[in-house]
């Protein structure tokens, strides 16, 4: 990650199919002028339902929109050549290329097997509803339409934990395979939630941890990504991902950033996959994101000055990844927990302009969500991601002092000319603060990049401005040249 780098999440939920790969191919230059470093991707390979497919609900990881599966050749978001180009093109522009991908279940076999297996209580995995009975599962995975190219491995019931779905007695419940069990090493809602959905890969199989790695060694090396985003890590035996990123940063490249989507909001279960895995990924600031739906509902009732109270960024910045929504958050989906409007720019601003964690942007955000008419909001992102390339750097002197205006300077330093900047945010009234933005400003003046105050502040002798903010609002004063 380059020094103030900033990712963007590049896609929503609902996006039209057959557009993705080919946009990022075209706006790859913009973006990277804009000061955007690294796009998230979603899951590039074929899901069970093709092109209509997000790519969560995993078929074939070696079909990248290159067989006649699932009754498209694409997925939704193109073919396997406008995948590739996109990628060129964004590392032309200096873009790095994360991968969304998804290691914990498969949905969509080619045939049905007869296995025996107990039904289990969802709301406690760990509690019995049934014997042992004879169910008929969809884990049979050929690949017909592959016709064995890349690899000739078949999965079978033995390489998965579980299912959801008895075919026989067209039941859904949480059935576990006979001689297996659910692993220890994961989240534990629900008692134990190992089983998230579809067919649930056994990461303790041998064939299963073989046949991952060599597929994401294959992976690598035919797309040239520079990392991944891993989805559903609370759901996977968390030394898992160490193995196999190990074998990825050993036998593929070193520096291979990797960030972990752990849903909870409780920054214990957080640490504790950061300590279990030794630190080998990133994590998505998950505490930090319901802060922010908190305040942005609780309006002026909610008090700015805990607002990085118990989250990640707080507590071990260098392995957060700030993020105000995404996919899973915005309207519509099961996790819906959308930031207001009005307090998007200044979630925005508290993870682009400090010093702490890796911001994401939200493709949502940017570019607006048709499905729920929620309106681009780039022309807001813009002053802030603009106020982060040129001037967010230095010391970071910080005035989380009153329950509803709070900000923060940054001092600037020598490597980028005329850095430095204060930021003064508000869930109230209209508000002023004095901050220090250093003596070397003495006698400058300052302007809000946002062109929310039109006002200009002079910088005393002591290094000191009088900033000041409109009701419910964010503005980030830079120096005039």
């Amino acid at each position: 990650m380059s020094v103030n780098g900033m990712m963007m999440q590049y896609f929503e939920w609902y996006m039209p199919s057959g557009i993705l790969w080919k946009k990022v191919k075209d706006s790859a230059e913009q973006l990277s002028r804009e000061g955007i470093t690294a796009l998230w991707l979603p899951p590039a390979y074929k899901g069970a339902s093709g092109k209509e497919d997000q790519g969560y609900a995993v078929y074939d990881l070696y079909d990248l929109g290159e067989f006649d599966q699932k009754g498209s050749v694409p997925t939704k978001y193109g073919t396997k050549d406008e995948l590739l180009e996109a990628v060129q093109a964004a590392h032309k522009h200096n873009i790095q290329v994360y991968a969304d991908i998804v290691l914990d279940h498969m949905i969509g076999a080619d045939a049905t097997e007869i296995v025996k297996a107990e039904e289990h209580n969802p709301d406690n995995r760990l509690e019995k509803e049934s014997g042992l009975k004879e169910i008929e599962v969809w884990t049979h995975f050929t690949f017909p339409g592959r016709h064995k190219k890349y690899s000739d491995f078949e999965w079978h019931w033995y390489h998965f934990t579980g299912i959801d779905y008895d075919e026989r007695k067209d039941e859904e419940g949480i059935f576990k395979f006979h001689g297996k069990y659910w692993e220890k090493q994961v989240d534990q809602e629900n008692g134990n939630f190992d089983y998230l959905m579809g067919a649930s890969l056994d990461l303790n199989h041998p064939e299963v941890k073989e046949q991952l790695k060599r597929w994401g060694l294959w992976f690598m090396k035919t797309t040239d990504l520079d990392g991944f985003r891993l989805d559903a890590v609370k759901h996977m035996k968390f030394s898992f991902y160490n193995e196999w990123l190990d074998e990825m940063r050993s036998k593929y490249r070193e520096e291979l950033f990797t960030v972990g989507e752990y849903w909870n909001s409780d920054l214990a279960a957080l640490k504790n996959y950061v300590d279990t895995t030794e630190g080998a990924l990133s994590l998505f600031d998950v505490p930090l994101h319901f802060k922010f739906y908190e305040a942005s509902n609780g309006m002026n009732t909610f008090d700015m000055r805990t607002i990085f109270d118990g989250t990640l960024t707080q507590d071990n910045p260098n392995k957060s990844v700030t993020f105000v929504d995404n996919h899973d958050t915005q309207p519509g989906q099961a996790l819906e927990s959308w930031v207001q409007e009005w307090f998007k720019p200044l979630a925005y601003a508290m993870i682009l302009l400090r010093q702490d964690g890796y911001p994401c942007i939200f493709y949502g955000d940017y570019y607006g969500i048709e499905h729920s008419g929620n309106p681009p909001l780039r022309e807001k992102l813009l002053p802030l991601m603009q106020a982060r390339r040129e001037h967010a750097y230095g010391k970071q002197n910080d005035y989380f002092d009153h329950p509803n205006t709070v900000g923060w300077t940054r001092e600037g330093d020598d490597e980028h000319e005329n850095s430095g900047l204060a930021v003064l945010l508000t869930n109230g009234s209209d508000g002023e603060k004095k901050m220090y933005v250093g003596k070397k400003f003495a006698g400058s003046q300052f302007y809000d990049i946002t062109g929310n105050v039109d006002e200009l502040v002079t910088i005393e002798e002591d290094g000191n401005g009088l900033f000041t903010v409109k009701a419910g609002s964010v503005s980030v004063w830079v120096k005039k040249i």
